[in-house]
């Protein structure tokens, strides 16, 4: 199963890093936030990506282009001729699709523009800016078990997010994404889709989220998996603050490899 990762957006909310690169670059213990993502994914056996690309997306492009050279030993001998040897080679089991998906492009038309790199199959998607150590094999397993269009991983991360309404057989009856006041259960991303829910996307300018989701909803086709355990998005700097902190501490929640 694919995972796609949604990497195109400004984030303007945490610009003193944004400005200078994109969102899912900025790094937790030296290292961009989204190799964690893929790391908690590969954990499971999931290794195939695709990125949704937008605003500095060249800067992902080479960070992949270089990631070999980055993860090893180099020496480069000039007096050769600049002859380059890697030492202690190591590779992750990755595949890696780059995809520009347009600058101001929204949420819902990137996912759809992805369309042809995932062919009629169930995929896997989450933002490049949030960490969890969400079981993916467990999730994976209650999407299959509800036999609906779209799962999505719910979590309760205080009272600053929007608010899911959840029945007793784990249906979404309602998904207000980020309405006035405290909210219980809220979307952390980490979703699983059926190739159905490209229907519903049509537009570049419509976020996935509101309308296309809605539909969803309406049509009683969106479950929860509901995760008791850990869930950060880095949506400021103080987020990325605390991720940091617990990186360097050796106690990352995220970190199952």
């Amino acid at each position: 199963m694919k995972v796609v990762i949604l990497a195109g957006g400004y984030g303007t909310r945490i610009s003193e890093e944004s400005q200078i690169k994109p969102k899912p670059m900025i790094e937790i213990g030296y290292r961009p936030i989204l190799w964690h993502i893929m790391k908690i994914y590969s954990h499971y056996g999931f290794n195939e990506f695709i990125f949704c690309l937008g605003y500095k997306g060249y800067m992902i492009k080479e960070y992949f282009a270089h990631y070999f050279l980055h993860e090893s030993d180099v020496t480069f001998d000039f007096a050769d001729g600049n002859q380059q040897i890697i030492h202690g080679q190591f590779a992750e089991p990755w595949k890696v699709t780059l995809v520009d998906t347009g600058l101001n492009t929204m949420t819902g038309g990137r996912l759809k523009r992805i369309q042809p790199f995932i062919g009629d199959e169930a995929f896997m998607m989450t933002y490049g800016d949030g960490v969890c150590d969400v079981d993916i094999n467990k999730l994976v397993d209650f999407h299959k078990r509800q036999g609906r269009m779209v799962t999505l991983t719910a979590v309760q991360p205080g009272g600053r997010f929007g608010m899911l309404e959840i029945d007793e057989s784990h249906t979404v009856i309602n998904f207000n994404e980020k309405p006035e006041g405290d909210g219980g259960w809220v979307s952390g991303g980490f979703f699983v889709m059926e190739p159905a829910f490209f229907n519903y996307l049509d537009r570049d300018d419509v976020m996935f989220e509101q309308e296309p989701m809605t539909r969803v909803v309406a049509a009683g086709q969106l479950d929860a998996y509901q995760h008791h355990g850990f869930w950060q998005c880095m949506d400021k700097m103080s987020d990325k603050v605390l991720l940091e902190s617990l990186w360097e501490s050796q106690q990352a929640p995220w970190k199952l490899w």
